[in-house]
């Protein structure tokens, strides 16, 4: 029995780090992206270099061995490593962080090995590791039971050259996490930040995700760009998607500015609850709290629009305003001290109007005591 569990233990072992280790061809092509300008010209010296390596090894230039994505997800981090494989045309073996935990110690270093292993023998490749903080903690903040995994990782970055043609990309949302060991020169040589996009490339954007669907002659995709600041990539496609989805269940043959609306609220707050019962004392609160909020805003800070104010229940908010707040890259002091008067005028109107407060303030009061700090 014991030499039984053993055999079928190694036999686990050995098929689970052979488990998703699968090269593929990128559909995918800079085409796709958009936005993202100055990050994919950085990008494009490597499908340069993947397509004639002879070229730059000839001037003695190293290209990076490897390039770590950071930003916030829904950014473009996956769809940039894929458009850098599919431009290339060369193989792209695509692994998450979370692939390499096993419960079995030593099969996630055994899995490292393989995937690199692989990569070689088809290079010129590109491994892609998504979610790399799953795996990539730091040693010193006590996780200890991936540091095999880790350690392999380091040590395989190191075991080849730029004329392996082999290049690593990985992507993470959690840069300060990472193990300081694989953020050095040498491993990870570029750390490129992507933000969320602003107006123009939001605007980009859209024209993607616009490609296959039916818009009315009317719907402005600058309008759109300009309603939607603080959304990601993955967002703006969603909305399209939403407006697609709710425009074909009312029956419509093309998607409208309703549409549109309807689905940034569903992105932004959730889905309309109509069958909700709500009392008229409380839908005369909630109408005193968000005219707060939209009159201290249209007082304080008259140039920025306000798109729409509802008291129709979405999600956890009973209400809401959805205001153009500036797409700027600094915040100043002013701004932000108008922004949490705004924040604060909901619970001012219920005072002053109703005599008394309610707890629908308390995520105004997060909101703000955030800005604060």
């Amino acid at each position: 029995m014991i030499i039984g569990y053993w055999i079928i233990s190694l036999r686990t072992m050995m098929s689970t780090s052979n488990a998703n280790i699968q090269t593929a061809k990128s559909a995918t092509t800079f085409k796709d992206v958009a936005g993202l300008d100055e990050e994919r010209e950085q990008f494009e010296e490597v499908v340069q270099f993947l397509r004639n390596p002879k070229k730059y090894e000839e001037m003695g230039a190293k290209i990076p061995k490897g390039i770590l994505l950071n930003g916030e997800p829904g950014t473009g981090k996956t769809l940039l490593a894929k458009a850098i494989a599919g431009e290339a045309g060369v193989p792209f073996f695509q692994m998450s962080g979370s692939d390499f935990e096993e419960k079995f110690v030593g099969v996630g270093a055994s899995k490292v090995r393989k995937l690199f292993a692989k990569a070689k023998n088809v290079a010129p490749a590109i491994i892609f590791i998504d979610e790399i903080d799953a795996v990539a903690q730091s040693r010193y903040g006590g996780r200890t039971y991936s540091e095999q995994t880790l350690n392999q990782l380091l040590t395989e970055m190191d075991g080849f050259s730029s004329s392996d043609s082999v290049i690593v990309i990985a992507a993470t949302n959690r840069i300060d996490v990472l193990d300081p060991a694989l953020l050095r020169p040498g491993r990870f040589d570029r750390h490129i930040f992507i933000s969320k996009p602003d107006i123009i490339a939001r605007k980009e954007i859209l024209k993607i995700h616009a490609r296959n669907k039916k818009l009315t002659a009317d719907i402005s995709l600058d309008e759109i760009a300009q309603k939607t600041v603080g959304f990601s990539g993955a967002d703006l496609a969603n909305i399209l998607n939403e407006a697609a989805i709710y425009a074909v269940n009312q029956g419509k043959q093309y998607i409208d500015n309703t549409d549109i609306s309807e689905a940034i609220a569903r992105v932004l707050v959730g889905l309309e609850k109509k069958n909700v019962s709500v009392s008229e004392e409380d839908k005369k609160l909630t109408a005193t709290h968000e005219a707060g909020h939209a009159i201290v805003s249209a007082v304080l800070r008259p140039t920025v629009k306000n798109f729409g104010i509802s008291i129709v229940q979405r999600g956890n908010a009973g209400g809401y305003n959805y205001f153009d707040e500036p797409d700027a890259k600094y915040s100043r002091k002013e701004e932000l001290k108008k922004q949490i008067a705004v924040l604060y005028g909901g619970r001012a109107a219920e005072e002053i109007i109703l005599g008394d407060i309610s707890s629908g303030a308390s995520n105004d009061l997060e909101r703000a005591s955030k800005i604060v700090k």
